[in-house]
């Protein structure tokens, strides 16, 4: 069963959407568009450099950050927005919600809880892995 999504950014490589939970809630959705105006213009950038990315593996630290094997988040100031690859559509990525962060790592309930969303997502056996995160030698 597929659901429709708000597509956040169709960019040359990727297409950003929100996840939906069992009940078809997007939280990321939600909490974006809680967003003010500048905080949602810093976001967008980071959509668009994700979505126009080559290689699909996010290189700035300081914008990008690895929760785990599976799961990235989108950084801006205190701003974090978790997302994930899909299975089936290695050009979607899928954002899970939204928080504030308060300290230096970010909360591992906030990993169990996108996690959890990516669980009640309607496409959730779409979800993949990506794990070349080294830098490819040249023969």
């Amino acid at each position: 069963m597929s659901v429709e999504r708000r597509l956040v950014y169709h960019g040359r490589t990727f297409r950003i959407a929100f996840a939906r939970d069992h009940s078809g809630v997007s939280p990321a959705e939600a909490f974006y568009d809680g967003l003010p105006p500048n905080e949602k213009a810093q976001l967008d950038k980071l959509f668009h450099i994700l979505g126009d990315e080559n290689l699909g593996v996010p290189r700035n630290p300081k914008k990008f950050g690895v929760l785990d094997h599976e799961l990235y988040e989108f950084k801006s100031f205190q701003i974090r927005m978790p997302f994930a690859y899909a299975k089936g559509d290695r050009r979607l990525v899928l954002i899970t919600h939204g928080f504030r962060k308060q300290r230096d790592k970010t909360p591992p309930s906030e990993i169990t809880k996108a996690k959890r969303i990516l669980q009640e997502d309607p496409d959730y056996s779409k979800i993949c892995v990506i794990t070349d995160h080294q830098k490819r030698k040249r023969p």
